[in-house]
């Protein structure tokens, strides 16, 4: 993907992380309660922290190499893996969706670990 389509598709990313938490604190305050809002939520802020990481490593990806590129992809897929799911839960309390989170969560811990790699093998002075 060219870097210019990453700049775009982390956007669209966040844009939505701003969108869905705000459905999610007006339009779902009164239906979604407890551990299910927690849930949703949770799925909120991963979305945002690493739609936030999408914009990084699309920034730096020439700098730092194929490693770092692929973590791109890895935060991506926990995006959707985990925060889609939380959200998913927290609305329809379907187990199935829980079940898929932890998916995301190692989608995740993929990405920050090919970033670590990369930063230790590159000379930094």
């Amino acid at each position: 993907m060219k870097t210019k389509n990453q700049f775009v598709l982390a956007c669209l990313i966040l844009l939505l992380a701003v969108a869905i938490g705000a459905f999610g604190a007006h339009a779902l305050k009164d239906i979604v309660i407890g551990k299910y809002l927690t849930t949703f939520k949770t799925g909120g802020q991963y979305h945002f922290y690493h739609g936030l990481a999408l914009l990084i490593t699309a920034a730096f990806n020439k700098l730092w190499g194929n490693l770092f590129i692929k973590s791109y992809y890895f935060f991506l897929a926990g995006i959707i893996l985990f925060s889609f799911n939380c959200y998913l839960y927290g609305i329809t309390h379907l187990k199935i969706f829980a079940l898929i989170v932890p998916l995301g969560g190692v989608s995740f811990l993929i990405a920050w670990t090919l970033m670590t790699i990369t930063f230790l093998k590159k000379d930094l002075k």
